[in-house]
């Protein structure tokens, strides 16, 4: 199982910009697919993001296409969130998950390593 830590939230300004970092330990980030999911209180996790090696990387609500990207450094173990323009709209607590194999899923159920979390706020 892999160790995951996230870090790179926090307060910004509507428009403004975020990178989120995810660093994994534990085993080769390579052989996962990564994903950023992100769950406001009340509601479930909605996926956002994933990378991996048969899907590249992608977006999943249209909400956030054009505004995030998502990259990973398999060399550094770590995995990024490009957050930018954001909106009220993409406050939540944003965490990310693995899943070993080479293919994306948009639902938390296929991802068996969670981190604990950063915190998004979006807000003039």
């Amino acid at each position: 199982h892999l160790q995951l830590v996230e870090s790179g939230g926090g307060l910004v300004q509507p428009g403004g910009s975020l990178r989120l970092s995810c660093v994994a330990s534990g085993g080769t980030l390579d052989r996962y697919a990564i994903a950023w999911f992100r769950q406001v209180p009340g509601k479930e996790r909605e996926a956002v993001s994933c990378s991996s090696g048969y899907d590249g990387n992608k977006n999943f609500p249209q909400s956030v296409k054009g505004r995030f990207t998502i990259s990973r450094d398999n060399a550094k173990s770590t995995v990024y969130l490009q957050m930018n323009n954001l909106e009220p709209e993409d406050t939540a607590k944003y965490y990310c998950a693995a899943s070993v194999g080479y293919v994306c899923y948009d639902l938390e159920r296929f991802f068996e390593d969670w981190g604990q979390g950063t915190q998004v706020t979006v807000s003039s």
